[in-house]
């Protein structure tokens, strides 16, 4: 059975855990959770840098490689890059988390391929696999208030609010969608994740 690459971006060290920009390192960690079997731990990894761990998400279900690049967001490509080619992944079953300024706070919509918008993770992810064309979760963090700068506004940890009524929602709602996408595939994943609420 096919193997999936399921990489959450994020910047590493505690400095930066509860950031904005770090919400697709989060549902990877949610992942974790779901494991089959209870908890994958993620581990450095020998071939790339990055945190990762081999699991089931369901009984039966393909393996999938859950991995969160221990680079910082403008470098975690050639993390991505490595796990890649070291389980010979191709980029149609790789699958990516990350935050979206563009996406109101809270929702989840998925895609293949398309530009970065900006966003210097996946900008280093398509130029280290040589390709734009992977699956991506997008997770909703909305624009800034006022006139606050972008770049500052995903480097500051989700309000309280947020953490309390957005952020657990989000990641559960993330982690659902790598499911979908796994199980059932984009379009009908879209279907379910894209409908109005």
């Amino acid at each position: 059975m096919d193997t999936w690459l399921v990489v959450g971006l994020g910047n590493p060290g505690p400095g930066y855990a509860g950031n904005r920009h770090n919400v697709g390192a989060m549902t990877v960690d949610e992942l974790a959770g779901r494991a089959v079997g209870g908890r994958a731990t993620l581990k450095a990894h020998k071939a790339a840098r990055a945190r990762v761990a081999e699991a089931r998400l369901r009984v039966g279900g393909p393996k999938v490689v859950l991995a969160v690049p221990s680079l910082f967001m403008n470098e975690s490509g050639s993390a991505v890059a490595g796990l890649s080619k070291y389980y010979d992944v191709p980029a149609e079953r790789v699958i990516v988390l990350h935050d979206e300024l563009d996406i109101d706070a809270g929702l989840v919509r998925l895609k293949l391929g398309g530009g970065e918008g900006g966003h210097n993770g996946l900008r280093s992810v398509s130029r280290s696999i040589g390709t734009r064309d992977y699956l991506r979760v997008r997770l909703g963090i909305g624009r800034p208030p006022g006139r606050q700068d972008p770049a500052d506004f995903v480097l500051k940890d989700f309000s309280k609010a947020e953490r309390t009524e957005v952020l657990p929602f989000l990641v559960d709602e993330g982690a659902d969608a790598v499911e979908a996408l796994i199980d059932v595939g984009l379009l009908d994943a879209q279907q379910r994740f894209h409908a109005p609420r």
